[in-house]
């Protein structure tokens, strides 16, 4: 169990915030489950030993939740405890563990707006039940085994996902897909170090541990197994954030109305006055498939502005963390004289831009994509060549199993341990040195997954949750 299960309950009258309150085994917590506004319908969600008698206090119908068959919704009122009608609702409860939570769980569907559904959570809370905190309900679902912590994190993903492929990732994840094969490495870790803890504790039963070229291959084995799932972290930033686009360019070049063209509406205020634009631009963008983080950026020129000058600053750090990088330029103007000619680099294109205006002498031979951003003249060619470059640089997310950021630190640290256990076997020392590796390397594919101490990392996984979830 989760550490914060194991506080005394004294902990809650120390002055904590709600956030900082800690989990206390049996308590009984409530949300709003559906986002802050107007809707058809708004869900609230009660979980806890006490979930059912909590809906009994404040539910209204032929027979009280308590009677109800588990999965079954059933017409009813929401009454406050002076028995005045707060709404009428559907309710169903979950019965443990066959639920979200693996605990008794109870939802009730009442009507959507932000006042009536703050009522009804407002006459859970008044029950019995308490305020949960961000992701509280699935951290639930995890420590009761109702999913690894790779499953946890892909519902998050599968709430933020902008393309298909990514819902298609998420989808994989939370059904077991990436836990499987953790768990597949995990568990020929555990059988390499029974193998050679047995031969350590139990000698005088004669067991001969792997040694030589058979642990080696063995271990490499698992290695490249790690290998092959680090490779994908690239892919799994893709299919989370999208690739990063950035747009650049001199002043009045265009950059603006390039982003307004590929985003397809007016996002961005197009002047003819030098200097509009001061600040970093970002919107994301689905290119058949591929989730782009496009950027528009301050121009680059030199300015006495104060203000210009730290959007300029902004522009170079955005270009120096940028995947693919647009680099604008006004064909109807002269070729600027320090600029320089990269269409053989793999990370930038060189748009030509203002192509329904007569082309200045000093780009006739120039060899690059010429557009209008005013006619969208040149914009489909802009798109292929955006895949393309993608394509080239193997930022085109193929794979649905994709890591994120923690665990391709879990992952490294295991690799390193890999290759620490694979220079003790060289150098000739004993299996003890071995296992020590091999046990770090163990520890550290258990975190991804969620089967050892990690109660360092369930903050920041659960803490990006939304309330309710």
């Amino acid at each position: 169990m989760h550490r914060r299960a194991e506080r005394d309950s004294s902990e809650r009258s120390r002055g904590l915030t709600a956030d900082e309150q800690p989990i206390i085994a049996g308590e009984t917590i409530a949300a709003i489950s559906t986002p802050a506004g107007e809707g058809a319908i708004a869900l609230v969600r009660i979980s806890g030993v006490n979930a059912i008698e909590v809906a009994d206090k404040i539910f209204r119908g032929k027979e009280k939740p308590s009677r109800f068959e588990s999965h079954v919704q059933h017409f009813g009122e929401i009454v406050d405890g002076a028995e005045r009608l707060i709404d009428q609702v559907m309710l169903s409860i979950h019965q443990a563990p066959a639920s979200y939570t693996g605990e008794d769980l109870v939802e009730i569907s009442c009507h959507g707006g932000m006042l009536v559904s703050g009522h009804v959570l407002e006459a859970c809370l008044r029950a019995g039940a308490r305020a949960a905190r961000p992701g509280e309900f699935t951290e639930r679902a995890f420590l009761n085994g109702k999913m690894d912590l790779t499953q946890a994190e892909a519902v998050i993903d599968l709430i933020r996902a902008k393309t298909d492929l990514a819902l298609r990732s998420a989808t994989e994840q939370l059904e077991g897909r990436l836990g499987e094969k953790i768990g597949k490495i995990r568990s020929e870790f555990i059988s390499l170090l029974a193998h050679i803890n047995a031969s350590i504790d139990f000698p005088e039963e004669g067991i001969a541990p792997d040694e030589g070229e058979k642990l080696r291959v063995r271990l490499d084995s698992v290695a490249e197994e790690i290998a092959a799932l680090l490779a994908t972290a690239d892919q799994g930033r893709i299919l989370r954030e999208g690739v990063r686009v950035v747009i650049y360019g001199a002043t009045n070049a265009g950059k603006s109305s390039l982003l307004n063209q590929l985003l397809g509406y007016e996002r961005v205020i197009v002047s003819e006055t030098h200097g509009t634009t001061r600040d970093t631009i970002e919107e994301m963008i689905n290119l058949r498939g591929v989730p782009i983080r496009l950027l528009d950026t301050a121009g680059l020129r030199t300015s006495a502005s104060k203000l210009e000058r730290e959007g300029i600053a902004r522009t170079e750090k955005s270009l120096q963390t940028a995947d693919l990088r647009l680099h604008i330029v006004d064909g109807n103007a002269p070729r600027p004289p320090h600029f320089e000619e990269r269409a053989d680099n793999g990370s930038e294109i060189v748009l030509l831009n203002k192509s329904d205006l007569p082309e200045h002498r000093d780009w006739e031979h120039f060899d690059t994509l010429r557009i209008s951003c005013a006619t969208g003249e040149g914009l489909p060619e802009v798109e292929k060549e955006i895949l393309t470059r993608i394509t080239k640089q193997n930022l085109k997310p193929e794979s649905t199993v994709a890591i994120n950021t923690r665990h391709r630190d879990c992952l490294r640290r295991a690799l390193e341990s890999c290759d620490r256990a694979r220079t003790a076997m060289r150098d000739g020392l004993t299996t003890e040195y071995v296992a020590v590796d091999l046990n770090q390397a163990l520890c550290a594919v258990g975190e991804v997954i969620g089967v050892v101490d990690v109660e360092q990392i369930l903050d920041s996984v659960f803490g990006q949750f939304c309330i309710g979830k």
